[in-house]
């Protein structure tokens, strides 16, 4: 006996599925990315079974095409995730986020005392560590490790 594969979010036609997003963390994914001020068709998923993950998160986009540097952002919070590039129904090319080497605007420093907790201004770090995640701050020069890690 062959088990049937249900299909749980909808195909779509040109655009983008982000896969393997940790449930928990979808609707970070959909900030960093500005989803939320997209005006294309967007499906997305929680809580779907996956052996991997035990649960995961989809997000498919239709008709847009991120660029690798925009994709790549969400690595501070799904560093498991896969991006799909769909053409006509098919995958075209699937790529794995990095974790870029300098991170603007999407994490806070954990020193209280730096300039971009006291004023009105994006946070700039550079990558020390990618497995565990370390970020230098630009400013304060503090590094940020994955315990103390926030993101904005």
């Amino acid at each position: 006996m062959t088990a049937k594969k249900e299909l749980r979010v909808s195909a779509i036609q040109h655009g983008t599925v982000i896969d393997h997003i940790p449930a928990n963390k979808l609707f970070k994914v959909i900030s960093i990315l500005k989803l939320d001020r997209c005006k294309n068709l967007i499906t997305f998923g929680t809580n779907l079974g996956s052996n991997r993950f035990g649960k995961k998160a989809i997000v498919k986009v239709a008709d847009k095409f991120f660029d690798e540097k925009d994709l790549n952002k969400i690595a501070l919070v799904a560093p498991e995730a896969r991006f799909n590039v769909i053409k006509d129904y098919d995958v075209v090319e699937k790529r794995e986020v990095e974790l870029p080497n300098e991170i603007v605007g999407i994490a806070k420093c954990f020193n209280p005392k730096c300039i971009t907790n006291t004023e009105a201004m994006a946070t700039k770090f550079s990558l020390v560590v990618s497995k565990e995640i370390a970020l230098k701050c630009h400013y304060c020069e503090k590094i940020t490790t994955k315990e103390h890690l926030v993101i904005l």
